[in-house]
């Protein structure tokens, strides 16, 4: 698993979302790296991790998407020993929460950035994505896994503030580490239809924050009042006209509040 280190002081690790890598978070992790000592993670399968052993882990079709997410949690565990802080964003907060409910004792600090304990809308859980839609994606990625990719990212900055110029910033940041397995978006996008967490989520010792954008359509804002009301030790923030990447759309109100957090 490829890890980017810099900085220094306590260890916080981040975790993209699906398709990306960890070269999305733009200036975070220069601005946090003066505060701790940032460990950015590119996910098995995805940018500079494609083609490494720990890529394995993603491509065994017979898996069951939660086990699969226990897969993810193993390899990051193997990797980071040591307790840790974790930044998650979207897919890269389920996989937190997954860590954070079965190894609380290894997660000092938890933050949850436009994330969600469950991304399929269900009879009982209104606040997730149609399963239809999330159906659609995973028939697009067998013909064109790169325009699919692209489509996601317009629908994750759509009602954002400056939405046409994010667009394009993220583009070119898609696979400016190369092109993730089609293995690795197959299982992600199968954790993202069929896992549901909401029953951990009150294993959940860690300090959490929740940081939601207003304008989100994949995780919308009632997603993150209900982490925050069910991890017991979290608060909740909301960025205002921010969508689903309020780090790239809103950087300092995003980082101003993540960087408190981590100093308390």
């Amino acid at each position: 698993m490829h890890v980017d280190v810099s900085g220094c002081g306590a260890a916080l690790v981040m975790l993209h979302g699906w398709g990306m890598h960890g070269g999305v978070w733009g200036d975070v992790v220069a601005r946090l790296s003066q505060q701790v000592e940032v460990h950015n993670v590119d996910l098995p399968g995805h940018g500079f991790s494609v083609g490494r052993a720990s890529a394995r882990l993603m491509q065994d079709v017979g898996l069951k998407p939660d086990l699969q997410l226990d897969c993810m949690v193993d390899a990051l565990s193997d990797r980071f020993p040591e307790p840790v802080s974790v930044l998650g964003w979207s897919l890269g907060g389920l996989i937190a929460q997954r860590w954070a409910a079965r190894e609380p004792h290894k997660i000092e600090r938890l933050i949850l950035v436009a994330s969600t304990p469950c991304f399929t809308a269900r009879e009982d859980w209104l606040c997730g994505m149609p399963a239809a839609t999330l159906q659609q994606f995973a028939a697009e990625l067998e013909n064109n896994h790169a325009a699919t990719l692209r489509r996601f990212l317009a629908l994750q900055l759509r009602g954002s503030e400056n939405e046409r110029e994010l667009l394009s910033q993220l583009r070119e940041k898609l696979f400016r580490r190369g092109e993730p397995e089609l293995d690795a978006l197959r299982a992600g996008l199968d954790i993202l239809r069929e896992v549901d967490l909401r029953g951990e989520l009150a294993q959940i010792s860690s300090p959490t924050l929740v940081v939601a954008g207003e304008r989100d359509k994949l995780t919308p804002p009632q997603a993150s009042r209900y982490l925050a009301e069910n991890i017991p030790t979290a608060r909740r923030v909301e960025i205002r006209d921010a969508a689903h990447l309020p780090f790239l759309s809103h950087a300092e109100k995003f980082i101003g509040p993540v960087a408190q957090f981590l100093r308390e």
